[in-house]
């Protein structure tokens, strides 16, 4: 079955052209490279997983309730919208609230793997290109996995959403060799991993809980990829180039503010459009989800030497200017150990199933003689 026929609304064009310019980089020096980010490219090497392999794609999905998660949070809970659905009905909402969050997830992750090829192509030192190119598989494996799970288990797929449209498109006409780390490796992946993260600790369904582990594992990486090379770069940069840098991050934050509304999904539940911004605006659940999300964007931003006045306004405006304290390598520690800690369980689960399989064989042949 082709995608297409997956999709709740008409997707438009078959295949998005954005114009590239800038310029693609070789270098000559082969033996030099920093230290820090050597290490790291040998990490994405090692780390190199198959999804088809990793994942326990047996486990089963309900796809009128993907990820568990309660009525409450949803915008049209305790309106007459909410009271008016029959229980079909309110799966049904559930389904598409799951396919508009993991087809975003998607989109996203297709995007990750064009940005990371870009920076391959332009970013000027050869250590970059080298673990830029292990981050290029590590998205194409991500957008395999979000698409077969949305295909398989949840069969409804969503089009890109307007603002993730906006923010990517801006990414990558940019002919400045930095920006696809910016608006990709700072924004895009850190907004995904913040809410990779709320789903992963609070779903209660075991493969996509066991999907966003494995990706988020792979995602530390590259967020930590994008604090070393940027936090160098921006060193050299003068305050009036700075300035631009942090009124892209700006607008970037407030695209991806207002990404999280899911307007797309109640419309097609006969929703106005203008009725739909207003429920999901000031719903309790959204407005704390929103927060959660800039968990990893602000105090990447602040580490890599975005911290002007113009940024730190609007980040007061957000409400999520404290995040810039949050640790960081903290919070990508405990992504790898997650990670780590799901291939334990798997591999001592998978250890018992041989040594009863070994066990019962002996017993068989025992029976025998």
């Amino acid at each position: 079955m082709s995608t297409h026929e997956l999709y709740a609304n008409e997707p438009g064009e078959p295949t998005w052209q954005v114009p590239a310019s800038g310029a693609a980089r070789f270098s000559w020096e082969y033996d030099d490279g920093r230290e820090r980010l050597l290490a790291l490219y040998q990490k994405g090497k090692d780390k190199q997983w198959d999804a088809t392999r990793r994942i326990d794609w047996d486990l089963e999905v309900d796809p009128h309730d993907v990820l568990g998660t309660p009525d409450e949070a949803t915008a049209l809970y305790g309106t007459p919208y909410w009271d008016r659905m029959s229980e079909r009905d309110r799966g049904e909402l559930r389904r598409h609230f799951a396919s508009w969050q993991f087809s975003q997830f998607l989109h996203g992750e297709q995007g990750a793997m064009i940005c990371a090829a870009r920076i391959v192509e332009s970013v000027p030192d050869l250590d970059a290109k080298f673990y830029s190119a292990t981050q290029t598989m590590d998205e194409a494996r991500h957008a395999e996995i979000y698409s077969r799970f949305l295909e398989e288990k949840v069969g409804l797929v969503y089009p890109i959403n307007d603002s993730l449209r906006s923010l990517l498109g801006d990414t990558l006409r940019d002919s400045r060799w930095d920006m696809p780390y910016l608006g990709m490796q700072v924004l895009i992946e850190g907004l995904a991993l913040a809410a990779f993260g709320l789903i992963r600790d609070t779903t209660d369904k075991p493969l996509p809980r066991q999907i966003l582990t494995y990706v988020m594992q792979d995602e530390a990486r590259h967020v930590a990829f994008g604090r070393m090379a940027l936090r160098d770069y921006y060193k050299q940069l003068t305050d009036a180039e700075l300035r631009e840098r942090e009124e892209f991050v700006v607008e970037g934050c407030y695209l991806m503010r207002d990404r999280l509304r899911g307007v797309e999904v109640l419309e097609n539940f006969g929703i106005p459009r203008a009725e739909a911004e207003e429920l999901t605006e000031h719903t309790e659940f959204l407005q704390l989800f929103r927060k959660l999300l800039f968990s990893r964007i602000v105090p990447c931003v602040k580490d890599i030497g975005l911290w002007g006045e113009r940024l730190k306004r609007a980040y007061v405006d957000l409400g999520v200017l404290e995040l810039g304290d949050v640790d960081l390598e903290r919070l990508m520690a405990e992504d790898e150990e997650l990670a780590d800690q799901l291939d334990a369980r798997r591999f001592a689960r998978e250890e018992r199933a041989r040594v009863a399989e070994v066990g019962e064989a002996i017993e068989a042949g025992a029976e025998e003689g």
